[in-house]
């Protein structure tokens, strides 16, 4: 639960979009947050008070003078340790960045010294409007942060940019602004997914990892103050927010990927689960089953965390994993020494079909840390604060 003991603060403004919040407010709470919720006026015309009141068993303001004391807008300004605005409309966008202290949601906005998340959604022109842009401009430039909308079609019936972003991402981005930057200023490369070796256009061989801990590794390092770029075999998985995705499909790609951006790396964390073999030839049709029986030769794909081993500057941190059937540490401690690692996660190989994840780091110089059974997003935030809080 990666926000116990945090205080969210919410603001509804007037969107169609606004019935997400209470989704935003659910996935809040399961984080361990405590939330609360205020609203513009013009919020309650799509979702009334009483279902965040019920949702948060908080009580909900969208007028200063709705509090006791009328100074609520003060109270819940220092009470919250962030405060995110999604949806937020165009009108509210304009309101804040000049200063317009009219309802309840833009009097803490202007009492809250810290940055705030804005979550646009509005038609496609609203939001391309010069007008729109220029205040969306000053926000970021105060240093508030925006979690971009995605394109789709939109509740007018038009296609394009507006639709209020994945609360996935608005989550993501929750976490970047209360987490420690025990990661500020390195830059992170991080690999996960399991490649794929074709031998025809339709079937290939692969592994069973789903890219889950990569991808968590990959948020919460960024979430901890990194500069990231993930490079990702398939999965069905969603980028993390203010990640940098670079995609690819063999073992071949992936190496070639990243041997680009490993000199750039101060971090490399490879996650990913590369297919230590690829077949020998390639058909451009579709092998039959009618045919005679296929015989698939294969030939070996390149170890790529050998590779960055032996590339290794003094300044680079290089994190391998190590998933065993058997001998789980003495397998790890090998493949320590033999890719020149500064660290190893070893795990089980179960840790592939389940949500949780466990295991112990091992350093180079030889210490160990068991990783307890919890989720993958919460095991990824261990795992990287003790290595780079040591």
């Amino acid at each position: 639960m990666l926000l116990k003991n945090k205080n969210i603060l919410i603001g509804i403004t007037g969107s169609i979009a606004a019935y997400k919040g209470c989704e935003l407010v659910r996935l809040l709470q399961k984080k361990g947050a405590t939330v609360r919720v205020c609203m513009t006026p013009s919020a309650k015309e799509f979702v009334g008070e009483l279902t965040f009141r019920a949702l948060t068993g908080e009580e909900v303001l969208s007028d200063w003078k709705d509090g006791k004391t009328g100074l609520e807008h003060i109270f819940w300004a220092r009470w919250a340790d962030a405060f995110v605005v999604a949806p937020a409309t165009a009108t509210t966008l304009g309101k804040i960045s000049s200063g317009i202290a009219d309802n309840f949601l833009n009097s803490v906005a202007l009492a809250y010294d810290r940055s705030i998340i804005f979550a646009p959604a509005m038609n496609t022109k609203m939001y391309t409007n010069p007008a729109t842009q220029e205040n969306i401009k000053k926000l970021s430039g105060w240093g508030h942060i925006f979690v971009e909308p995605d394109s789709g079609e939109l509740a007018c019936g038009e296609e394009g940019e507006g639709k209020l972003a994945d609360i996935e991402h608005i989550y993501e981005a929750v976490l970047y602004t209360v987490l420690p930057k025990f990661l500020k200023g390195k830059k992170v490369l991080v690999t996960a997914g399991a490649t794929r070796e074709h031998f025809d256009p339709i079937r290939y061989i692969t592994n069973a990892s789903s890219g889950q801990m990569g991808y968590q590794l990959a948020k919460i390092a960024y979430a901890a103050g990194g500069d990231v770029v993930l490079i990702s075999a398939p999965t069905c998985l969603k980028k993390p927010y203010g990640v940098k995705a670079v995609d690819v499909v063999s073992a071949q790609e992936m190496f070639s990927a990243v041997m680009e951006y490993l000199d750039w790396a101060d971090v490399v964390i490879m996650n990913s689960a590369v297919a230590d073999f690829r077949p020998a030839s390639y058909s451009s049709q579709k092998l039959k089953k009618d045919k005679e029986q296929p015989i698939i030769e294969l030939k070996p794909n390149p170890d790529i965390l050998e590779e960055i081993g032996r590339r290794k500057k003094k300044n680079q941190t290089v994190i391998g994993f190590a998933a065993e059937s058997e001998n789980i540490i003495e397998n790890a401690l090998k493949k320590l020494k033999k890719k020149n690692l500064d660290f190893i996660v070893a795990n089980p190989l179960d840790v592939f079909s389940k949500k949780s994840h466990k295991g112990v780091i091992i350093s180079a110089d030889g210490n160990r840390i068991e990783i307890p059974d919890m989720d993958k997003e919460s095991s990824a935030l261990f795992i990287l604060e003790k290595i780079f809080k040591r």
